[in-house]
């Protein structure tokens, strides 16, 4: 539990006071994002802001997770290092995209080709490492492996993975929309993996999960850097973490839930990312075969603006409708727990 404490308060400290630092390095170099011409009008005024501010949230949280493990008791493990190596390899990707739009002075970056192609590549290797190194349970599972569940197989497994993984880069991607949204969702989700990996670790003759305390180190790293830098990322928003942080935070999200066994729970984990996600499918299937939109703007948070929602009212709701989300999350894995006692 005191590696847990140390993890999240060495990265939330490290976000508060790295992040104006690289504002002012940012705003010095007149680095800032690009917006889109076709996005909201009111999100015009945002040109200029400064963003890859996902940096500082993968040196905090590595930062964080490193020092957490000077405790004794704390141990590197192989499936807490490749779910840390994930999140840095997918917020490489993020920065090489943020940086070309930067470079080029456009809101486009890597093409959908280069993008998908190097996500792909980093899903996989971490899928192909989880099983032959980390020897991570290739079994479908709701809350714990000992449930009934389909046997995926490794072949299986590393197809699922990799699908898991890139999806939910993604849908952290596209809920990266408002100010403070994804970064304030993601700490409710980081935030219930770390209680998974905390309960995981208690009680690890039920749910057989070796790496939970270093899985939960890396989850309380990444949620307190996720804190920090809401704090200047909170509507108006002095900085961005762009595709460096969604990428990342995505990538960690899922590969936490792979190697912690709860695969289908991301569903509920992840529900706001799940909604934000169905919204642009549904928009883009509708508009090719009736041309017909359904919302106003997709990702759905766009929508409700452009029904005349204020950016802070769509944000806050939001962040209510993940924190319920991981809220029912947590009380599913609890019941199931409980439903365990009552056998014995």
């Amino acid at each position: 539990m005191i590696a847990m404490l140390i993890a999240g308060a060495v990265a939330i400290v490290i976000v508060l006071l790295a992040t104006p630092l690289f504002i002012s390095w940012l705003n010095d170099r007149g680095i800032g994002q690009q917006i889109r011409q076709d996005g909201p009008r009111g999100h015009h005024t945002k040109a200029g802001t400064p963003t890859i501010g996902g940096v500082c949230i993968l040196v905090a949280a590595v930062v964080a997770y490193a020092v957490a493990h000077s405790r004794p008791g704390a141990v590197y493990t192989r499936s807490g290092l490749l779910v840390m190596g994930v999140i840095v390899a997918s917020g490489l990707i993020g920065f090489a995209d943020d940086w070309i739009k930067i470079r080029n002075g456009r809101s486009l970056g890597l093409n959908k080709t280069q993008k998908m192609v190097s996500q792909f590549g980093v899903a996989t290797a971490f899928a192909v490492a989880a099983v032959q190194w980390a020897d991570v349970s290739t079994k479908l599972s709701w809350t714990r492996t000992t449930t009934h569940g389909l046997e995926l197989g490794k072949i299986g497994w590393v197809v699922f993975a990799v699908l898991v993984i890139v999806g939910a880069s993604n849908a952290v991607n596209l809920t990266d929309g408002l100010d403070g949204l994804a970064a304030g969702s993601s700490a409710f989700a980081y935030s219930t993996f770390a209680a998974i990996g905390f309960w995981q670790l208690r009680h690890a003759g039920i749910y057989h999960v070796p790496h939970a305390l270093d899985l939960a180190l890396v989850a309380v790293a990444m949620g307190g850097a996720c804190v920090g830098f809401l704090w200047w990322n909170a509507a108006p928003a002095r900085i961005f973490m762009g595709d460096t942080g969604s990428l990342s935070i995505g990538a960690g999200v899922a590969a936490l839930a792979l190697v912690m066994n709860v695969h289908l729970l991301l569903l509920v984990i992840g529900g706001l990312f799940v909604i934000e996600t169905v919204s642009v499918i549904v928009q883009v299937v509708s508009f090719r075969l009736w041309k017909k939109r359904v919302f106003r703007m997709a990702p759905i948070h766009h929508h409700f603006e452009l029904r005349g929602w204020p950016e802070t009212h769509v944000i806050i709701r939001f962040w209510i409708l993940a924190g319920l989300f991981t809220a029912l999350a947590l009380g599913f894995f609890y019941a199931d727990f409980l439903s365990l006692k009552q056998l014995d």
